[in-house]
């Protein structure tokens, strides 16, 4: 199909890579949104939260990963620093931070952008690394039904038992990764359901 000679409207539309997918075309661009031939493509009012969807997306590939690891990174290091009883070198503990710093950077970048979406305009909180996180799971969680209060509440005091004693409990690491497998399992729920909340119906074939 020729997508500059009459404006065609936004929806599901066969992947013009050739791919045997199906693709979601915005009114101006092609998304990242694809879906394999065979499973029912949501009708065009998907479009509506494409940018949900896809901030999500990124959330669930870059933005829990990277910002948990920076935090476990950075805490490990900060254990383990020059002068403590099992230091590490000095050049060392300063590059791992760095990179720690990088990650958690990336991560909060990704959950701003999020947050932005679910509450529809940028607010303070979405700036903080860290609140942002927070605010990001309540909504998510508040969405799906659940208690906000008692599934961050949980999060939150792994995090702070993490932080506070993993330079004298070592077993604490499993904490981010238990909280980091909950929020992308959370977050990929939600994305299912926003794809899953349209009408279905068949797309437009060249």
């Amino acid at each position: 199909m020729s997508l500059n000679a009459i404006p065609v409207p936004s929806g599901w539309y066969p992947d013009p890579s050739g791919a045997r997918q199906w693709r979601v075309w915005t009114g101006t661009v092609w998304s990242e949104l694809t879906r394999p031939y065979g499973e029912v493509a949501p009708a065009p009012s998907i479009v509506s939260d494409l940018s949900l969807i896809q901030a999500l997306h990124r959330l669930v590939r870059y933005g829990i990963a990277g910002d948990f690891a920076g935090i476990s990174i950075l805490v490990s290091v900060l254990a383990h620093w020059p002068g403590t009883a099992h230091p590490v070198s000095e050049w060392f503990a300063v590059a791992a931070c760095n990179v720690a710093v990088a990650l958690i950077l990336v991560g909060s970048a990704c959950f701003a952008f999020a947050a932005r979406e679910l509450e529809g305009h940028w607010t303070p909180s979405a700036f903080i690394p860290g609140v942002n996180l927070v605010v990001v799971n309540a909504i998510v969680t508040r969405r799906l039904g659940g208690q906000p209060l008692r599934r961050v509440g949980a999060e939150v005091v792994l995090m702070v038992l993490f932080v506070a004693q993993f330079h004298a409990e070592v077993w604490l690491c499993v904490a981010p990764v238990i909280v980091a497998v909950g929020e992308s399992q959370w977050i990929a729920t939600l994305i299912d359901h926003l794809l899953s909340s349209s009408q279905p119906s068949t797309p437009a074939t060249s």
